[in-house]
């Protein structure tokens, strides 16, 4: 069902089941950006149509942000027995958060949220077109909000809505599942036990002296030009829309002028023999492709005639006009130039690129910062399942982060001016090897001393 019918049927839902009135406002206006959010990322914009084609640029922005947030990333949690139980289950996290920061970055948001199975703990990552929420505090937080879970068996397609809502310090998980053979409506509401897939979980549970929703939210730290009121995040290709619609239009400009200017031998009919079988002419060496039939006619009788047809490409100012349009987008998603354009082209000054790498790292610092608290909330999450199911010791978890930087930083380029000045003995060696080898003052002097690290921890 799509994200827009699915918020208006939500809606009633709630009202129906509610005493207060809930209103889901934002998020109809939200909808239609979040759907089209989606079918960017799959190459199937609305305007990707005829003679126009995807150059899956939503695709590859998602991806090169992704990459750039999570690069290098390292993170683990210690301090107790309760970390060291949750540790695995958190580096299963790591191994594939690339990719699902990927699906977060496109659609705007992402869901972090951990339940027990009979193997412990395991990650459900859940969609911005499968995430409704209902609710924030005046921290952001998230306070109530519906996940959805939906599959066909046979002609019936069955839906799950899991509410889950904070109020007075109590923590309220409800399912409600429905069966419908229409895709586009929830159809009638049905006991959970009437799904073998669920019948497992409770149609109510909850849990006193929980304070935050048991889950990692993730959302994209920019701006919402939609709806500057909308706790939501936004896709970071929000600001692009009519920026890569316009680079898909160029785009096809150039793979049609390929395809318009392709090089072929307009050869009159009577040239050539038709072939009984087929019904049709054969062309010389079988070259179909190569040869257009025409039908010459000077007066009443036919005239042997070849043309060749192969004039000149102008693949030159096209590209030259695609690469411009994707600085734009570039600009417009805060990425560097040369990240998508062509990094050879040198129209932009020194400083303009230095301008541009900058910009880039503000925007993945944020979402880094972002996603960090995510994670952050996701430990906690898995806390609290890990304490409620008696799993581990209660104790405390430490969780410790590095990210990289070297979106800015060129860290050769930088030893390198190091050992120039080394050579020319505006460093020290001492300060060298502080600097890059994360040697304390006393080991970098040993060091060069020629004296073995005493730091072992040996006692004589």
């Amino acid at each position: 069902m799509r994200y827009s019918n699915m918020v208006t049927q939500i809606g009633k839902v709630l009202n129906k089941h509610s005493d207060n009135p809930v209103d889901l406002s934002y998020l109809t206006v939200m909808s239609g950006h979040i759907e089209l959010w989606n079918v960017m990322y799959k190459g199937k914009a609305p305007w990707i149509k005829g003679e126009t084609e995807s150059c899956n640029l939503p695709a590859s922005i998602s991806q090169e942000i992704a990459r750039l947030v999570t690069l290098e990333l390292k993170s683990e949690c210690t301090g107790s027995e309760r970390a060291e139980y949750i540790e695995p289950y958190y580096k299963k996290v790591l191994e594939s958060l690339r990719r699902y920061v990927e699906y977060g970055c496109a659609k705007g948001s992402l869901v972090f949220k951990p339940y027990i199975t009979s193997n412990g703990i395991a990650v459900q990552y859940i969609q911005a077109d499968c995430f409704f929420p209902v609710s924030f505090d005046d921290s952001g937080n998230v306070t109530d909000c519906i996940f959805t879970e939906q599959f066909r068996k046979n002609k019936k397609i069955y839906t799950r809505l899991e509410r889950n809502t904070i109020e007075n310090d109590e923590l309220t998980i409800t399912n409600l599942v429905f069966v419908s053979t229409n895709p586009e409506v929830l159809g009638t509401e049905v006991p959970i036990s009437y799904v073998d897939k669920w019948n497992m979980l409770e149609s109510e549970l909850k849990f006193k002296n929980v304070d935050k929703l048991p889950i990692g939210f993730f959302k994209v730290p920019l701006a919402n030009i939609i709806d500057s009121t909308s706790p939501i995040g936004v896709s970071v290709y929000s600001k692009a829309v009519d920026s890569i619609k316009i680079a898909d239009e160029r785009y096809s400009q150039i793979d049609w002028e390929y395809v318009s200017k392709e090089a072929a031998i307009h050869i009159a009919e009577s040239l050539l023999k038709r072939n009984e079988n087929t019904d049709k002419f054969e062309y010389p060496g079988g070259k179909d492709r190569l040869y257009r039939t025409l039908d010459y006619s000077s007066g009443a009788v036919d005239k042997p005639f070849i043309d060749t047809y192969s004039p000149d490409i102008r693949d030159q100012s096209l590209y030259n006009g695609f690469n411009n349009q994707l600085k734009r987008v570039e600009f417009d998603c805060n990425l560097a130039y040369g990240t998508l354009s062509d990094p050879n082209n040198v129209d932009k000054t020194a400083e303009e690129i230095k301008t541009s790498k900058q910009r880039s790292y503000s925007m993945v610092s944020d979402i880094q910062n972002a996603l960090q608290n995510a994670l952050e909330d996701l430990i906690k999450a898995m806390d609290f399942w890990t304490s409620i199911y008696g799993l581990a010791p209660e104790g405390e978890i430490n969780t410790s982060f590095e990210w990289d930087d070297s979106i800015v930083v060129d860290s050769e380029k930088a030893r390198q001016t190091d050992r120039a000045d080394v050579a020319m003995g505006a460093m020290t060696l001492v300060e060298y090897r502080m600097k890059w080898y994360g040697e304390t003052e006393e080991i970098a002097m040993q060091k060069l001393a020629g004296q073995p690290d005493d730091t072992s921890g040996d006692d004589e």
